[in-house]
């Protein structure tokens, strides 16, 4: 006599991400904001050689990171949200630690809360205005 197949062995699992410091399991509250290397320094980490990090850099730019990313999770205990740079390091299997301030400069589609560095001061006033001056808000000309 055969066993009787499984009706749900093909469902996907639960990605076994937890709570560094509980233990229980975290849920998604954002995007995946994935990230990329602009230096040969970054490519270097890892795993490259200099060689091959140099060349990378230097034929596209920006190298997208395989299995790496910025999260931001819930945690049912903590009772916050934080966010986390997520490794893959294996099948269901995840790593995390807290996002240094230097990694937000390797996320692809965050705004950067400085601003724009494109934009001139006088823009980024103008822009913060709540009600229209018209031409008074240009000073005196002449």
């Amino acid at each position: 006599m055969t066993q009787p197949r499984s009706r749900n062995r093909n469902r996907s699992k639960r990605r076994s991400i937890t709570c560094p410091h509980h233990g229980g399991y975290l849920d998604s509250v954002s995007q995946k904001y994935p990230l990329f290397a602009t230096k040969p320094e970054h490519l270097q980490q890892h795993g490259l050689s200099r060689r091959a990090a140099l060349t990378l850099v230097a034929s596209f730019g920006t190298v997208p990171l395989q299995g790496e990313w910025l999260e931001a999770f819930w945690c049912d205990r903590c009772q916050a949200t934080q966010w986390y740079h997520v490794r893959k390091t294996g099948a269901n299997q995840y790593s995390l630690c807290t996002v240094p301030q230097t990694l937000w400069t390797q996320v692809a589609g965050v705004i950067l809360p400085t601003g724009n560095p494109t934009v001139g001061e006088f823009t980024r006033r103008q822009a913060r205005q709540t009600r229209f001056g018209g031409v008074k808000d240009f000073g005196r000309i002449g």
